[in-house]
């Protein structure tokens, strides 16, 4: 018996209506669902009194802590960091004592929560009360406002293959999320009072008579301002020779004292540095 084509049309719609016939759904997760209406938790961290204890990728053995940072610019433009590139002012870099070069680190201002990745390229600060210096470029990114110090924590981090990109070809890295204000609070109570950020004028003054002074003789410039900038950032005075300013670091108790300062300047790009011993000779005004 042939069937015309309404009642074919009408035994499949019946078919489709009876109980079996229906192809079994895959459950739809709630946990998609959750993630968009519910907030990002905040770190482990935040709110805890003993202070960081974040994730930073590199495990327990991270270097994580709280400082000054400094910042240094022009007058070191196009010289040589410890890692052997020149020195680029406007690039997210720092000098740090220990942690390794090549490597990254996590910088937190302490008074806004702004945070930055740096890429570690050089060696320093040499004030022993300072935890890192930032290139100028890093302390603008942060937001340090031209302030000479801030405190900042410090947290070694494994950076992303793009991140470490970005900051090799002398761009910022991605954005970082602010710190909570808990954890301010928990970072700010572990940190030392800051010594006077103010360079008071030092008045003339002379070694002891009959004493042999060690001086350390860094660089000498025909610019006044840029021998002045290299002479605040590493704690020397400037000396006028001519049309050429010193830069000199001391005096000196001894030989061993002032080779490690002289070790330390070459750390800085100024290879070049010399002991040289001048007894009973005028000091002249810090910068």
């Amino acid at each position: 018996m042939r069937l015309n084509a309404k009642a074919l049309a009408a035994l499949l719609w019946l078919a489709g209506c009876s109980g079996g016939g229906d192809l079994p759904r895959p459950p739809i997760a709630d946990t998609a669902v959750r993630s968009r209406d519910a907030p990002a938790p905040l770190p482990a961290e935040a709110g805890d009194a003993r202070g960081p204890a974040g994730t930073s990728g590199m495990g327990a053995s991270r270097y994580d802590t709280v400082g000054y940072a400094s910042w240094y610019g022009d007058e070191f433009a196009g010289s040589p960091t410890a890692s052997g590139t020149p020195f680029a002012p406007d690039a997210i870099t720092a000098a740090h004592r220990t942690l390794p070069l090549g490597s990254h680190a996590e910088v937190t201002a302490l008074g806004s929560g702004r945070t930055i990745l740096v890429l570690i390229n050089d060696r320093g600060p040499t004030h022993a009360e300072r935890e890192i210096d930032l290139s100028r470029g890093a302390a603008a990114l942060l937001g340090l406002g031209g302030e000479p110090t801030a405190p900042v924590r410090v947290r070694a981090v494994t950076a992303t293959s793009s991140d470490a990109a970005a900051l090799a070809a002398g761009r910022p890295a991605g954005l970082r999320l602010s710190a909570p204000p808990s954890l301010l609070a928990a970072l700010r109570a572990q940190l030392k009072p800051a010594a006077s950020t103010a360079t008071p004028p030092l008045p003339r003054r002379r070694a002891p008579p009959g004493a042999a002074g060690y001086l350390v003789q860094v660089a000498a410039f025909s610019s006044e301002s840029r021998a002045r900038a290299l002479a605040t950032t590493l704690d020397g005075y400037v000396e006028p020779a001519g049309r050429l300013h010193r830069v000199r670091l001391g005096p000196f108790p001894d030989a061993a004292v002032a080779q490690r300062a002289r070790d330390d300047a070459a750390r800085r790009g100024y290879g070049d540095a010399t002991i040289i011993i001048q007894p009973d000779q005028p000091r002249v005004e810090r910068p």
